[in-house]
Formats: C-alpha cells, structure tokens, sequence
C-alpha cells in the first residue's frame, strides 16, 4: 500500500513543506526506520529526535537544514471523522427550513 508522508523542512529562510512516498504492506504503519530509509532516499540523512511530535534532525552538523517534522501520513483511505467544521459551512450554505405555523 503506498503511504504519502507529508513534512516540513525548517530552513533558516523558513519553512518549506514537501512529501515522500513509502509503500508498506496493507495496514501497517510506517516504523522509524522506514521513515529515516525514505529521507536518506531524499538526501536528507536523519535521526530521529522526538518520536511523540515525529521530529528528525540532521545527523551531519553543518547541513541546511535544522529539522524534519512530519505533519501527516495519507494511505488513500478516508478516516470515518466527521468534519464538523465543513459540516456547519454548509448548514449556513443551504437555504433555512421556513418556520412552522
């Protein structure tokens, strides 16, 4: 199954965000080691600094870089959550129901 990893590259200009692409079997998640394979695959060579916020750092000091953080993964599967947020958008969108007489 592929697994899009989206993250953000914090550079001393800012932030840049980018994805990478991991394929895993059918319902795994993806452990830590395939998340530094798929940065070094990207030439960013990583550890891992903070496993709860998913926060890499470069190994290398001198790089461009100062950190990886992971914002999402995306495997293509809609989550059962319901927006509540779009959910009120719309509600406002649509015409109100007349009031009983």
């Amino acid at each position: 199954m592929e697994c899009i990893v989206h993250f953000d590259v914090q550079h001393s200009e800012g932030v840049k965000p980018l994805r990478g692409l991991l394929f895993l079997d059918e319902g795994k998640t993806p452990a830590e080691q395939d998340l530094i394979g798929m940065f070094k695959d990207m030439n960013f060579n990583v550890r891992l600094e903070d496993r709860e916020k998913l926060v890499f750092k470069p190994v290398a000091p001198g790089e461009k870089y100062s950190e990886i953080r992971i914002t999402s993964f995306d495997n293509g599967k809609k989550s059962g959550k319901q927006d509540n947020e779009l959910k009120s958008i719309v509600g406002n969108l649509l015409p109100q129901k007349p009031a009983g007489l």
